[in-house]
């Protein structure tokens, strides 16, 4: 049998990439052929994936899985193979977001959402990373939908910390850290007005820091950024820092106070998982896939008020006992995830697959 994966990008350090990484391995542990096709890869994994184009004409007992982000030529041909079709959602963004943004990217959204309306009733099973995720599947008319955890390489977080980026940041102000890209759903501006409403009537030492691009929506970030001069926040006190090495970036997970998410769209949100790798506690807004992801971990916010808010980060930051008693949530969380048994369910899936292709086989004769 073989276990190949279809993805529109390969990229390393990219969930979706990283992802299928892991999953060649594990398959090819345990003594499957199993090899990684995509579109377009970055250079140096070339040798590590195969262009699409050579993707062999699979058996009807082997199985083929397309992690699915966005549209792209992959959903048509992989919807008309014959073998067993394994669908893992990454979820898409809804277009509603980006409008009056890019018209462009409100289109890709848009054309997203409608090839996985089609696709998920034409695929055998369909995988995703939170039950927001499958829910979604489901109703889009999935025959079988299963929650299958977010790989994430726990050994990446072993890195010693940049020590002067956390020295640089480890002051007197209060450190309010996101992370993730600058765009519409993740509701930067919302962050924004809780930091001007802290500076104003809490304390003048307050620092919001955003860690992920600017450059995906350069209109969104140019408003993000003039809100900001609007509301008199200097450039100490908004931080935008782009794209940073992990080093740094674990730096800043131990350099803050507290991890704020008023984000209104996320299929899983990966730095809620990371804040509590480094107990920095979290507060997020009630969304989409934040509730499975916290799983009763941190503080769910049903209500975005910046007075609200302010005064939660500020009492998160001077009340320990308070602060102890959500890290000790967080870590319970953490060991939790840590114990989902991916690997099992995949063998469990493979073994139920090889079981149906062998009843299929016996229809023929």
């Amino acid at each position: 049998m073989r276990i190949d994966q279809l993805v529109p990008a390969f990229h390393r350090g990219d969930a979706i990439g990283d992802e299928a990484a892991h999953l060649r391995q594990f398959f090819r542990s345990r003594g499957f052929d199993s090899e990684i096709y995509r579109l377009t890869c970055d250079r140096e994994l070339e040798r590590e994936s195969n262009e699409f184009a050579f993707f062999p004409e699979p058996n009807r007992s082997d199985i083929a899985i397309l992690h699915f982000a966005l549209a792209s030529p992959l959903s048509q041909a992989f919807s008309r193979l014959r073998c067993w079709k394994i669908l893992i959602s990454h979820n898409v963004t809804a277009a509603e977001f980006f409008r009056g943004f890019s018209g462009e990217m409100a289109r890709l959204a848009s054309l997203g959402r409608e090839e996985l309306a089609w696709l998920a009733p034409a695929v055998d099973v369909g995988l995703a990373d939170s039950r927001f995720n499958a829910e979604e599947l489901a109703a889009l008319g999935c025959k079988e939908t299963h929650v299958f955890p977010l790989f994430i390489d726990f050994s990446r977080y072993e890195k010693q910390i940049d020590r002067f980026t956390f020295r640089l940041y480890r002051d007197d102000r209060t450190n309010i850290l996101f992370v993730g890209r600058v765009v519409p759903n993740k509701k930067i501006e919302d962050l924004i007005k809780v930091v001007f409403y802290y500076k104003k009537y809490i304390s003048p030492l307050v620092r919001l820091i955003i860690v992920g691009k600017t450059s995906s929506l350069p209109k969104y970030y140019h408003s993000v950024a003039k809100l900001a001069d609007d509301f008199f926040l200097n450039p100490e006190e908004i931080v935008f820092l782009g794209h940073v090495s992990d080093e740094s970036m674990f730096a800043l997970y131990r350099a803050s106070d507290v991890f704020l998410s008023l984000s209104e769209h996320e299929g899983f949100c990966l730095p809620l998982i990371e804040s509590m790798i480094f107990d920095l506690p979290v507060v997020a807004f009630k969304s989409t896939a934040v509730p499975d992801t916290l799983d009763g971990a941190g503080i769910l916010l049903k209500d975005k008020r910046p007075d609200y808010v302010a005064e939660l980060v500020d009492l998160i930051k001077r009340d320990k006992a308070m602060r102890d008693k959500i890290i000790a949530g967080q870590r319970r969380r953490l060991e939790k995830f840590k114990a989902e048994g991916r690997e099992p369910f995949l063998l469990g899936l493979i073994e139920r697959l090889s079981q149906r292709s062998g009843r299929r086989g016996n229809k023929k004769t």
